[in-house]
């Protein structure tokens, strides 16, 4: 077994290489129980979130696979010390023996695939000239939706924003030290007006985009929020959206954004246009008019790390 550091995911990936991995991915399948979702309680502070993800090769469509979990814990405390909220270990093993194959960073799988299964989604549901990227949250995952969302339209203009300013201008820093024009949105509600993407990647309880804001043509791209206590979302934004997802499953389940809006009215889980699934294997159509403001509402699907973590395995191994 080898193990496989931040770094070395970092050498082996690129965002528009990961982004037609992960649309094979789904086209093909694979067999992906729906995560096992665990509150731990935590006497001094909020509690955590256990999270194990399973999938493994359908290997009715090939012979030689991979079997591979990634266990991961959220905990809301840790950016109070400076650690990152979401920590995570990825094991990948072979697919015939079971015999563990590589150990890999679970943080740095998780920002790639998590952003180029946006970017994936983006490929179909974003308008083809969408210039200008607005992203909501600083946390580890901001640069990596930044570039991976550019991998995919031609974004001229980024502006993050947080509600921490001085982390916004942090990303921002960084961004622009690659040769990308990005500034800190300071104002939010004005930002979601100007903007032609939108990407969500918060632990949010309370609704940041307002779908009031979304002027026509909006592509909406909701990453954060994963348990049902959680949304990025307005029920109006729901409306207004034509919402497709990453997994049926999983959203109505876990999808905060979803969840609600379904619980209060304003929402049904028949009137979600597509998932990942469906959309890369050509049974539904994606954007379908250059004025629809398209959602996508993401909460993680475990054939991302399969098909990601398999990549960076395959890469190394030569």
């Amino acid at each position: 077994m080898i193990t496989i550091s931040a770094a070395d995911i970092d050498r082996c990936l690129t965002y528009r290489g990961l982004v037609e991995t992960l649309r094979n991915a789904f086209a093909n399948g694979a067999v992906q129980p729906v995560r096992h979702h665990h509150t731990i309680s935590h006497p001094q502070g909020n509690d955590l979130t256990l999270l194990l993800m399973p999938a493994w090769t359908d290997f009715s469509a090939e012979q030689d696979g991979h079997i591979g979990v990634k266990i991961v814990t959220v905990s809301p405390d840790n950016n109070s010390i400076g650690k990152p909220a979401v920590m995570g270990l990825y094991l990948l093993m072979d697919g015939r023996t079971g015999e563990p194959e590589a150990l890999i960073d679970g943080q740095r799988l998780t920002v790639w695939r998590t952003a180029c299964a946006s970017a994936l989604a983006a490929s179909y549901l974003a308008r083809e000239d969408a210039s200008r990227l607005l992203v909501v949250g600083a946390g580890a995952l901001s640069p990596y939706l930044a570039r991976a969302h550019a991998s995919q339209r031609p974004i001229r203009e980024i502006r993050i924003w947080n509600r921490t300013p001085a982390n916004a201008e942090k990303v921002a820093e960084q961004l622009r030290g690659e040769g990308i024009q990005a500034s800190v949105a300071d104002d939010l509600e004005e930002a979601q007006g100007w903007a032609d993407i939108i990407s969500c990647a918060t632990i949010s309880t309370a609704p940041l985009v307002r779908g009031a804001l979304l002027k026509a043509g909006t592509h909406v791209d909701l990453v954060g929020a994963f348990s049902p206590t959680m949304r990025e979302s307005d029920d109006e934004a729901v409306m207004r959206a034509s919402v497709f997802v990453d997994t049926r499953e999983g959203a109505i389940k876990e999808g905060g954004d979803i969840v609600q809006a379904i619980q209060s009215g304003a929402f049904t889980a028949e009137a979600i246009k597509a998932d990942l699934f469906e959309l890369t294997r050509g049974e539904r159509q994606g954007r379908r008019s250059p004025d629809e403001i398209t959602m996508f509402k993401s909460v993680g699907a475990a054939i991302e790390d399969l098909a990601a973590g398999t990549a960076v395995y395959e890469a190394l191994r030569g």
